[in-house]
């Protein structure tokens, strides 16, 4: 590869043009296996860690779709994939520590059927990855549940022996669930008053405003619990969980992470109960509004709300993988400050976090414990601070 950019002034065109290029190659092919920042095998170079052949960008992808699986378990739980993550209910059955709870156990699962061929000695697809293919297809084509499971029994039928496919549309789904995408759609007036669930759930107008129900906006919620739990259930991320209880990390007096300023210490002080367990996590949540058609012309404000692991080191616990989506809320106006309405369905989980705790099992440890978490902080500018505060 030409590298000769990298010698030329940063402002000349000649830089820009080569940075980007590294840039857009770089995260295309970050998780194969021997690229790095030292030797770019995928350049042409040689490294002593490299094969003697190693296969093309386009080639890699094109006929191991386990590779794109990982990514799309990498985008899911934040990390990449190791082959001790398999060997981990292997582990439990011979007696190390305790057996996984069901959660973790669905995890493990998904990680093997990333790996599981369609059928026996296909190298084009896996089990994971023409099942998400096929669930693309149906979304983006509007089939019925009940034509993806006929397309199902089709494929079935056609494939030879030993195939792995789902013998459902709902098994198929759980499958899809089990990759943290699923989320729940909830409708909301179109004045922002309330949210059609539980009680409301079958309600044809808004009880404030008496506006349609036909007219509601969809807020989207992404379940928090689940994707807490899988920064235990990983061995990439659950002993960095505990990062911030670690004595070996520097302690001078300064502050490099939320957990040497006095607001951490202060509420380690007043809740000794959760603060005694190092794995109890503490949250940031961050949200603002944004135009998601790129353009000013047009006026729309949609507000995602982010949360912030802050049991993570700081070189992790603010990168873009390990932020937590939880809620969507539509535009096209701003919900002001009547944001609480849409907040509700994570205060619940938050609430259920404190109070009830949720079992979660611990690869690190092998041990399952009660998780418990805490919103510390929240991150915004001074109007959306505003609308939060209400």
């Amino acid at each position: 590869m030409d590298k000769i950019w990298m010698h030329h002034p940063r402002l000349s065109d000649s830089y820009q043009e080569g940075v980007n290029f590294f840039l857009d190659f770089a995260f295309k092919n970050a998780r194969i296996k021997n690229y790095g920042y030292t030797k770019w095998v995928l350049h042409g170079e040689t490294s002593s860690h490299a094969t003697q052949n190693v296969d093309t960008p386009s080639d890699t992808h094109e006929s191991n779709y386990t590779i794109d699986m990982q990514g799309v378990i990498y985008d899911a739980i934040g990390h990449s994939i190791g082959d001790d993550e398999c060997e981990i209910e292997n582990d439990n059955l011979q007696g190390e520590g305790d057996e996984p709870n069901t959660k973790a156990k669905e995890f493990y699962n998904l990680i093997k059927d990333a790996e599981k061929e369609l059928y026996p000695g296909c190298t084009s697809f896996t089990k994971l990855s023409f099942v998400i293919q096929l669930f693309h297809i149906k979304c983006i084509c509007g089939w019925l549940d009940k034509s993806f499971g006929k397309v199902l029994d089709l494929f079935k039928k056609a494939l030879p022996k030993g195939e792995t496919l789902p013998n459902s549309f709902y098994e198929a789904k759980k499958l899809i669930n089990a990759l943290g995408l699923d989320l729940e759609k909830i409708d909301a007036c179109l004045k922002d008053c309330m949210l059609y669930r539980k009680e409301h759930a079958n309600d044809t107008e808004c009880e404030v405003c008496s506006t349609p129900r036909s007219e509601a906006k969809v807020l989207r919620h992404f379940p928090l619990i689940p994707r807490l739990q899988r920064l235990f259930m990983s061995s990439k991320t659950s002993d960095f969980m505990t990062w911030h209880y670690k004595q070996d990390r520097t302690s001078d007096g300064c502050m490099r992470h939320p957990s040497d300023s006095p607001a951490w210490m202060t509420f380690d002080h007043n809740h000794k109960d959760f603060a005694a367990d190092p794995r109890n996590v503490k949250l940031g949540l961050a949200s603002d509004g944004m135009n998601p058609f790129k353009t000013l012309s047009v006026s729309h404000s949609t507000w995602p709300v982010i949360l912030i692991p802050y049991n993570l080191p700081p070189w992790m616990c603010m990168k873009q993988p390990n932020f937590i989506m939880s809620l969507l809320i539509p535009g096209p106006d701003a919900p002001g400050n009547n944001i609480d309405v849409y907040l509700k369905p994570l205060i619940e989980e938050l609430k259920e976090l404190w109070e009830v705790v949720v079992e979660t099992f611990d690869e690190s440890s092998k041990k399952n414990f009660n998780m418990r978490a805490s919103l510390l902080w929240t991150i915004s500018d001074f109007p959306a601070y505003a609308n939060l505060s209400g």
